[in-house]
């Protein structure tokens, strides 16, 4: 049986040589290549986690207010404020009898009511046969 040792000798063709170091370097890089594409993937899936639980936290918190209103939220809960106070004094003035529909009303009937007394005192004139 042959010793092998520190000294051994190895005779093999040098394209054999060039092919393993061949084989061994595309082998490390596909390795590399797969390694690379795993640390994408998995990158790629916890940003997609995060995205998912900052989702779910909008869609959860944004109908209860707890992460504040948009701008135009802001400006209509100011225009139904507003709107509320204007009813509330229309109410008023119905409930006084100052609302400005039937101040026109009463416009119009103090304006009918002076042309029937006009017209009834010319009547009356006509049937005494005063001209």
């Amino acid at each position: 049986m042959p010793k092998i040792s520190d000294n051994t000798e190895v005779a093999l063709p040098l394209r054999n040589i060039i092919s393993m170091v061949a084989a061994a370097s595309v082998a490390t890089c596909a390795y590399f290549g797969i390694i690379e594409r795993l640390n994408k993937i998995e990158t790629s899936i916890t940003m997609m986690k995060a995205d998912l639980e900052q989702n779910t936290n909008f869609r959860i918190k944004w109908p209860r207010g707890e992460m504040g209103a948009l701008p135009a939220d802001s400006e209509q809960f100011m225009l139904i404020e507003h709107l509320a106070g204007e009813l509330e004094s229309l109410a008023t003035e119905i409930e006084e009898g100052r609302a400005p529909y039937d101040q026109q009303q009463k416009l119009t009937l103090e304006f009918y009511e002076k042309r029937i007394s006009t017209l009834e005192a010319h009547i009356e004139k006509l049937r005494n046969g005063d001209h």
